[in-house]
């Protein structure tokens, strides 16, 4: 049964607006193991967000045909514009995590004409590092209310 729960976090840090913010936190808070449960839930991010940048024409043009016109632009993709525009895609890809997710980070970097090796690279990085802080400091914080009061 505890596999299925791994299972269920890959699965769960794989999905788009879910994220590694969420289901890293729940996951250690649920009792599982925390190098297992980052390790994990990055490996599931990483996954889809990989598989955007690989396939990112044909989800480019999914999208282009669902909208049907020029429609305006969202909050999500306006911070983002504003994010490329002062600190490019290393910005974009370090602060996506927190502020519109790691995978619009990733699409809009690339329709922004990021290269698709330097969007994997900087996306690996920032899944990485937010994926190890979410980590410890669900652990140490945990840790703190789960310690005993003497």
């Amino acid at each position: 049964m505890i596999i299925f729960e791994y299972v269920l976090i890959f699965l769960a840090a794989a999905t788009p607006w879910l994220e590694i913010a969420l289901v890293i936190p729940l996951g250690i808070v649920r009792g599982h193991s925390p190098f297992l449960v980052i390790l994990i839930a990055f490996l599931g991010n990483m996954l889809t967000v990989a598989l955007l940048v690989v396939m990112f024409e044909r989800v480019k043009e999914y999208f282009a045909k669902k909208a049907k016109g020029e429609k305006p632009k969202n909050k999500r993709q306006q911070r983002a514009a504003r994010i490329w525009n002062k600190y490019g895609l290393p910005g974009l890809a370090m602060l996506g995590p927190i502020l519109i997710g790691t995978h619009i980070a990733a699409f809009i970097g690339m329709s922004l004409g990021a290269e698709k090796r330097w969007t994997l690279i900087w996306s690996t990085i920032s899944i990485l590092v937010w994926s190890l802080i979410f980590g410890i400091a669900t652990m140490m914080g945990f840790d703190f209310f789960v310690r005993e009061q003497v």
